[in-house]
């Protein structure tokens, strides 16, 4: 559970720099330029031999994901939008471009260039995204403001029971209220 107010606090891409990374045919990172690791908040040697989507913010539905994989199966390029997570749980947003490296007519890699995105497409792209895990993944995201002694008790179970705290709210949520 996150219990600070990073995970509101939005990093903006400068409107003139390139985010770069280049990925394995499994997705591991390769290659991130500096501004990759500035704008997530690691450091490039924390990135290299990385899954990319540690990067992967839970507001992004899996279909997204699985379209971009599916138009890169079919050898073409994919664009869209997507908000990232930041090392520190803050985010942001980037209009990305990933297509496949080929030397000799074989798929070698993966190539993404990822620009800053404007306030209005960040809102509707929200919006989309909250629309598509409520239908596809029957989840919403909600804040909620409870008192500290009660993240405090959440914390301690969570701890006890060696789970995360999500999954303490969420079995509290089901257990007492269907």
């Amino acid at each position: 559970m996150q219990t600070t107010y990073q995970m509101f606090v939005e990093t903006t891409v400068p409107s003139d720099e390139l985010i770069v990374s280049r990925t394995d045919l499994s997705g591991k990172i390769t290659y991130a330029n500096e501004t990759f690791a500035q704008i997530s908040g690691y450091e490039v040697d924390e990135l290299i031999g990385k899954p990319h989507n540690i990067v992967r913010h839970p507001d992004m539905p899996h279909s997204v994901f699985k379209t971009l994989w599916e138009t890169l199966q079919r050898g073409e390029m994919w664009k869209g939008y997507v908000k990232n997570l930041r090392k520190d749980g803050g985010y942001y947003w980037v209009y990305a471009e990933v297509s496949g490296v080929y030397k000799d007519g074989v798929l070698i890699e993966y190539k993404s260039l990822r620009v800053p995105m404007d306030e209005e497409t960040k809102v509707k792209m929200q919006r989309t995204y909250d629309e598509k895990c409520e239908q596809e993944e029957h989840k919403s995201r909600v804040v909620v403001y409870l008192q500290s002694d009660l993240v405090h008790k959440v914390e301690t179970l969570a701890r006890e029971k060696a789970c995360s705290s999500d999954k303490i709210i969420n079995d509290i949520l089901g257990d007492t209220l269907f």
